[in-house]
């Protein structure tokens, strides 16, 4: 008996169901139908966009695409809202997307970009935390200082200030054959690629950590900015303390100009930062720290190439030259960085974004 009542509701649910079913159809076509010629000629128009042939739109056309766009980001909504069929709301789904790209998304691909960046936007973006640079440089300076004379007057601060992974054979009272061998030019690259890949990810780390510790208010950038060159300064006295101040001078140039002057940069970015965020003016706080998060963006971009040269110099030329050509090749960097930023389209407007 039950069997049959179980049949008997089954049969009316269905009936109940198929005017439903029936009605959701004819709403869905209605809904298409009024709306069609709308969202075929926007097709149309975005077909011509995607191929490239811009000149066979029409003014109308081009007028046209902002409000066509509009009108089938609300089509959207309703038929999400109505639960239309499946096939009109993927429809109207990739035709929003494709829209939306057209009218809101990216003008240039990202060769133009990158042409437009290393070819002006960068190195404006530099000149303009001038200021941040300039106390960057004074602070590092006084860092390589405050590291050569601790370690003059008392040698124990050489274990205090270099890390480990440097005082393998270099530690004061090493002779200057020892530490001439530090500085020996290899007699092949082999290996050299996984060891470029490492300088790479290590000088990668400090600069942003230079960088990122600029938004409390620029205090930690500067206090790492001084520990890493009171390290510098530490090794410097080493070398000079045995003559070999010319061998190591050129040794640290071949990479050191590009790679220190990277982490200047890194630092100064997040100086800047923080000194808008102290000092904002007639902005709050939060466009202030947004507009100088912005420049100095462009600035950690400049970094991070700085620093796969960096990690090639150090890798290649470094290990490979000697002192003469690393002393040249060091020179040269320092000139072209400086040139390239503080020279290239000087009194050039900013290019356009």
């Amino acid at each position: 008996m039950k069997a049959p009542s179980l049949n008997i509701f089954k049969r009316k649910q269905e009936m109940a169901t198929a005017p439903d079913i029936e009605a959701a159809t004819l709403r869905s076509d209605r809904f298409r139908l009024q709306r069609e010629n709308e969202w075929r000629r926007l097709e149309e128009i975005l077909d011509r966009l995607e191929s490239g042939r811009l000149r066979k739109l029409s003014d109308d056309d081009v007028l046209a695409l902002p409000a066509l766009y509009r009108m089938a980001a609300s089509s959207l909504a309703v038929a999400r809202e109505t639960s239309l069929d499946a096939s009109t709301l993927g429809y109207l789904e990739t035709l929003v997307q494709r829209a939306w790209f057209q009218v809101y998304g990216p003008r240039q691909g990202l060769t133009s970009w990158m042409r437009k960046f290393f070819g002006g936007q960068l190195s404006q973006s530099i000149r303009e935390i001038w200021l941040d640079i300039c106390v960057a440089l004074f602070v590092m300076i006084m860092g390589t200082i405050t590291g050569w004379i601790l370690v003059s007057r008392n040698v124990e601060w050489y274990y205090s200030l270099v890390p480990t992974q440097f005082t393998d054979t270099r530690v004061p009272g090493a002779s200057r054959e020892i530490l001439l061998e530090s500085l020996k030019v290899e007699d092949s690259a082999q290996g050299m690629s996984a060891f470029a890949a490492q300088l790479f990810s290590n000088n990668a780390g400090v600069a942003i950590l230079a960088f990122a510790l600029g938004f409390a208010f620029g205090i930690p950038s500067l206090m790492l900015l001084v520990h890493n060159m009171a390290v510098l300064g530490a090794m410097m006295w080493l070398y000079a303390s045995v003559g070999l101040h010319w061998e190591f001078a050129a040794w640290l140039s071949v990479h050191g100009t590009t790679e220190l002057f990277a982490i200047l940069l890194a630092g100064a970015a997040g100086m800047h930062i923080g000194r808008k965020m102290a000092f904002p003016g007639k902005k709050s706080i939060m466009a202030a720290a947004a507009e100088g998060g912005q420049r100095a963006a462009q600035v950690m971009i400049g970094v991070v190439t700085m620093l796969i040269f960096a990690a090639v110099l150090e890798a290649f030329p470094r290990q490979l030259a000697g002192t003469e050509a690393r002393a040249i090749i060091g020179v040269f960097m320092l000139l072209f960085w400086l040139a390239y930023f503080f020279g290239y389209g000087l009194g050039r407007k900013r290019p356009a974004s």
